[in-house]
C-alpha cells in the first residue's frame, strides 16, 4: 500500500518563521481585510492587531513537508486540503516575532475514496510557549479502502432553520495573487495553464484564503471585531471559489459556538461546510 500507517506519531523536522508587521497586514489585506474601516486596525501599522486565522500561515509548509515522506507514495495533483482546525492558545497576537512549529502525523483515515491524513502542529514562541495549535486535515485521492479507521463524523451541522446572520464579502479579482504572497505559492492558484491541467477553467482562490475571509465575517457579527475573544475554529472545505466571486456566509448562533457556512454568490456552491467559530 502507499501509504504506510507506521508513520501515524512520526515527527516532521520543526520550522521556524520570522515575521513583522508587514507579514500581518499583508496577510489581513490577503483576506479581503481593508475595504471597511473597522478593518483598519488589522492593515495599518498604528494600534496593528493580527486577524487570528494569521495562526494558519506559520505552520503551512509542513502540509507539503508531506509529499514523498517514507511510508507515503502519493502524487501531489492527490492531494486535496479537506479540513482545518485553529485554536489560538494565547493572546494578544504577538506583531512580529520569531516562532517555531512543530509538526507530527497525528492519524491516517480510510475515507474510502481516499485516505485522510490529520497532521497536528503545535505552533510555540521563542519562551517554548504554545501561540497556535493546527491540525490540517489533507484528503489523498485514490488511497483509501485499506481497511483502517474511518475517524469521526465531521459535526457542526447547521439548524434546520434561516441563519441568523448572513454576511456577503467580494473578492478581487487579484485576490490568490495576493494571498500566496503569504507563502502558499502553489502554480493552481495562479497560472491558468496549470489550472486548466487540474480541470478549473480557471485559477481557483485558496481554500485557506476562503477559511479567512468566512472567519472575518463571524469575528465581526459576534465578537465586535476583537480578535481576543476568539478561540478556534474548524471547517470543511467542500468546493473552490473562483478569484471575483462573492463569498456568502451564513451563521447560527449556538450555545457553544458559532456554526457557518459559506457559498459563492454567483454560484450557489457551498465552498466550507461542517464549520463552526468558538469565542470567549
Amino acid at each position: 500500500m502507499p501509504i504506510d500507517l507506521k508513520v501515524v506519531g512520526r515527527e516532521l523536522p520543526p520550522l521556524d518563521y520570522t515575521y513583522t508587521a508587514r507579514e500581518v497586514m499583508l496577510y489581513a489585506l490577503g483576506v479581503g481585510a481593508g475595504s471597511d474601516p473597522e478593518d483598519l486596525k488589522f492593515v495599518y501599522e498604528n494600534g496593528l492587531e493580527v486577524l487570528p486565522t494569521f495562526g494558519v500561515i506559520p505552520p503551512f509548509p509542513a502540509l507539503m513537508g508531506i509529499v514523498g515522506m517514507e511510508g507515503l507514495d502519493f502524487s501531489l495533483a492527490a492531494l486535496l486540503h479537506g479540513e482545518q482546525y485553529l485554536e489560538v492558545r494565547k493572546h494578544p497576537i504577538p506583531v512580529e516575532g520569531k516562532l517555531t512549529s512543530k509538526p507530527r502525523i497525528a492519524n491516517i483515515y480510510d475515507k474510502g475514496k481516499g485516505a485522510l491524513i490529520e497532521l497536528e502542529v503545535d505552533t510555540v514562541d521563542e519562551k517554548g510557549e504554545v501561540l497556535f495549535f493546527n491540525r490540517f486535515g489533507v484528503f489523498i485521492r485514490g488511497e483509501g479502502g485499506f481497511g483502517g479507521e474511518k475517524g469521526p463524523e465531521p459535526g457542526n451541522e447547521p439548524p434546520q432553520r434561516a441563519p441568523d446572520r448572513v454576511v456577503e464579502m467580494k473578492t478581487l479579482p487579484q485576490q490568490a495573487l495576493i494571498y500566496r504572497l503569504s507563502g502558499d505559492y502553489n502554480p493552481l492558484h495562479a497560472d491558468p495553464a496549470f489550472a486548466a491541467m487540474a480541470r478549473f477553467e480557471k485559477p481557483i482562490l485558496h481554500g485557506l484564503c476562503t477559511f479567512g475571509f468566512a472567519a472575518r465575517a463571524v469575528l465581526k457579527e459576534y465578537a465586535g471585531n476583537d480578535p481576543a475573544r476568539f478561540r478556534a475554529v474548524k471547517v470543511r472545505f467542500s468546493r473552490h471559489v473562483f478569484p471575483g466571486e462573492t463569498i456568502v456566509t451564513e451563521m447560527w448562533q449556538g450555545q457553544d459556538r458559532v456554526i457557518f457556512q459559506s457559498k459563492t454568490a454567483e454560484r450557489g456552491e457551498y465552498c466550507i461546510t461542517n464549520a463552526a467559530v468558538w469565542l470567549q
